[in-house]
């Protein structure tokens, strides 16, 4: 929820330049090795092999459990591979994307034990992390990637960080493929739900009540920068009768570490600041109303239920 803490479910939020309590959504991250089937496989297998810079990995995926399917690994690499349905990173309304977290679990809402971590096959040193599979607005995949780090949260190697990234990605493509995306799409919207409306709520108030505040220092500053300007011209109409060199220095335009708030700095903040607070009421006012109209999209949602019906894989712009 990308600035936002990464508290469930919210952690793979979008990283735009909203400032959010859940962390962070969402820089693209190191692109993983590509991932591949050692020959074509029907979508009904549970099995694939994926090919990394340690050697392949083999992930067979057990019966889903409602909104979740979860993937043993052999070969390069041991442990499992939780993957389930998420957000559109841009548009948190829309449930379309896949999110795959390394261990048995959904990291968004519990830990893995540090036994439980996946480990390259040579190592034991277990990994934590996730990655979401979504579709840009041509359709075209693109992946986000939350902090992969160690049980002692140390970064992995650039190699392990590409073999971790290749498995959760293969993982997610597998998962995007299946006949029953729709069904693990639906339970994972369903499962959310509550948890982004407390939070679309509190981010609507909150950029509301931003908005406010920039408006009325705006407002302020006006009358602030004319009577700056007025003492300013006092001051020098004072030192062109009698300079000196205390009054020079009221007038001059220092560094503010020399001379913090000067009359010459004050009439120049305040002259940029109140068209910078008009704009920025603005930008907040846009980012309350979005995530007012993300919260009503959701509560539509709950009240049709739509069954049956997959979900489109490209977000609306």
């Amino acid at each position: 929820m990308d600035g936002r803490p990464a508290s469930a479910p919210l952690a793979d939020c979008r990283p735009d330049a909203r400032t959010l309590p859940f962390g962070e959504r969402g820089a693209a991250g190191p692109q993983p090795t590509q991932s591949s089937t050692e020959e074509p496989q029907p979508m009904t297998s549970p099995s694939l092999t994926i090919d990394t810079p340690a050697g392949p990995v083999r992930a067979t995926a057990g019966p889903r459990d409602a909104d979740a399917v979860v993937f043993e690994l052999g070969g390069a690499m041991h442990g499992s591979v939780h993957v389930t349905g998420t957000t559109h990173p841009h548009h948190w309304d829309q449930f379309t994307g896949v999110r795959a977290c390394l261990g048995p679990v959904n990291a968004f809402e519990t830990t893995a034990p540090d036994d439980a971590l996946p480990r390259l096959a040579r190592s034991r040193t277990g990994y934590r992390g996730s990655l979401t599979l979504y579709r840009d607005n041509t359709d075209r995949p693109e992946v986000s990637v939350h902090p992969i780090l160690s049980a002692a949260d140390h970064p992995p190697s650039e190699k392990t960080e590409a073999v971790l990234t290749a498995v959760l990605r293969g993982c997610a493509e597998h998962v995007e493929q299946r006949a029953d995306l729709p069904a693990i799409l639906e339970t994972s919207r369903q499962r959310d739900t509550p948890g982004l409306l407390r939070f679309l709520t509190w981010s609507a108030s909150h950029h509301q009540a931003e908005a406010a505040r920039y408006e009325r220092e705006a407002h302020d500053a006006h009358p602030a920068r004319r009577t700056a300007v007025s003492a300013w011209w006092t001051i020098a109409r004072w030192y062109t009768t009698c300079p000196h060199p205390v009054l020079l220095l009221m007038l001059a335009d220092l560094p503010y570490s020399v001379l913090p708030n000067s009359l010459a700095r004050t009439v120049d903040v305040k002259q940029w600041w109140a068209p910078y607070c008009v704009d920025a009421a603005a930008e907040e006012r846009e980012r309350a109303s979005r995530a007012q109209s993300e919260a009503d999209s959701l509560r539509a949602q709950q009240r049709r239920r739509p069954r049956g019906l997959r979900p489109a894989l490209v977000g609306a712009s």
